[in-house]
């Protein structure tokens, strides 16, 4: 990287952080004598780890920033202003920096958007990233609405699993979130993706208390009868949630606690090291997850990478800004030099954003609406969720 004021803003960084509960949040130490190193991988890529001996493992790639839903804890308003198309990252781009990332030891890959179903012939990027043999996870992340007319296409083109975003079984709870009809497409849509092959599909519910809080157990008996896997997301402070509060935040405690008088004794499942959902089992054997990233975060395991659509790359979904690997491509870097970068800027992450989030006193929203009008980049929907 020829200018290292590129590199992501990394936020203040505290070496003991306690949560509102007591819990020690300090990121565990890298193992010895690997701090930023890289490690033999189990493909033909070696891991590049960061300064807390946390992988490069798992990329999320928006395909774009538009949606065709306006959901009030994501894209708050009505207008937006919108990356340039000629900014945005072509498919050949796409493969190119997946394929960089994949020789680095990125195995885990979710398409995201803004809704990734607007982008035209989506399927045919799946065609190729498919092909990649170190991609061993190929997923996307949708609101739904289009699930029914393409989840076939996607099935043929290759992708392994889907998550579909629902926070209600209520078609006016729904309407009133999104400002839009659509329900049961949504519905809809999941079913054709059974029909079309897809056995692993998960819904997310993002919990807002004195809105939704009420279905968790509607949720799961729905995840059961149409057999996906629910998770609940903690609500989140993060781009255009401009009207957050820490009195909407349902817990993972919280939500544990319901369940629980409802289904009986919950069990924990045996947990994936970076997967961000805890994953429980009711007494009848329904999993579900929760991914309490503002009361619990992960950051300590956090293996995620964000490349927004106009080829933007963020170590930390909390980041100031990025790195602009679209401009190293199309200046005409050769790929050696672009791994180089990410590698380098890789080693160097001290970022945990969620973590810090947790231990501010005053804790209000990460951005202003004015703030993200000056700057898209800052927006969830741009940033891939």
């Amino acid at each position: 990287m020829s200018d290292q004021g590129d590199r992501v803003i990394e936020l203040t960084e505290p070496r003991d952080l306690k949560g509102a509960e007591g819990a020690d949040l300090q990121s565990p130490p890298p193992a010895a004598g690997r701090t930023g190193s890289a490690e033999p991988h189990s493909g033909s890529a070696a891991r590049v780890l960061d300064t807390f001996g946390r992988p490069l493992a798992n990329l999320r790639v928006s395909v774009t920033d538009r949606c065709n839903l306006r959901c009030q804890y994501c894209m708050p308003e009505e207008e937006y202003v919108w990356l340039p198309r000629d900014e945005i990252l072509n498919f050949e781009e796409i493969r190119a920096l997946v394929e960089i990332f994949a020789g680095l030891g990125v195995t885990k890959l979710r398409l995201t958007g803004g809704e990734p179903l607007l982008r035209r012939d989506l399927d045919q990027l799946l065609h190729m990233l498919a092909a990649n043999p170190l991609l061993r996870d190929l997923a996307l992340t949708t609101n739904g609405l289009l699930l029914g007319q393409y989840a076939r296409a996607l099935r043929e083109a290759g992708l392994h699993r889907l998550t579909v975003s629902l926070d209600t079984l209520r078609p006016d709870r729904f309407r009133a979130l999104v400002r839009r009809d659509g329900h049961a497409e949504v519905l809809q849509g999941i079913a054709a993706a059974r029909a079309a092959g897809f056995s692993r599909i998960k819904l997310n519910a993002v919990v807002i208390r004195g809105f939704n809080d009420d279905e968790l157990a509607d949720l799961i008996d729905y995840g059961r009868d149409a057999g996906v896997e629910v998770r609940f997301i903690e609500y989140m402070d993060v781009g255009g949630a401009t009207h957050w509060s820490m009195s909407q935040v349902v817990s993972r405690a919280e939500m544990l606690q319901r369940l629980e008088s409802r289904f009986g004794a919950i069990e924990a499942v045996h947990a994936n090291g970076s997967a961000p959902a805890d994953r429980f089992v009711l007494p009848d054997g329904t999993r579900f997850g929760i991914i309490s990233s503002t009361t619990r975060p992960f950051c300590g395991s956090c293996d995620r990478a964000r490349l927004m659509p106009d080829g933007m790359w963020l170590l930390c979904l909390y980041a100031e800004r990025g790195i602009d690997l679209k401009g190293m491509l199309r200046g005409g870097a050769p790929r050696e030099e672009v791994a180089e970068a990410i590698a380098d800027a890789w080693r160097g992450r001290t970022d945990r954003g969620a973590e810090q989030r947790r231990t501010m006193k005053a804790r209000d929203v990460l951005f202003r609406v004015e703030d993200l009008r000056r700057d898209p980049h800052r927006e969830m929907h741009t940033r891939g969720g």
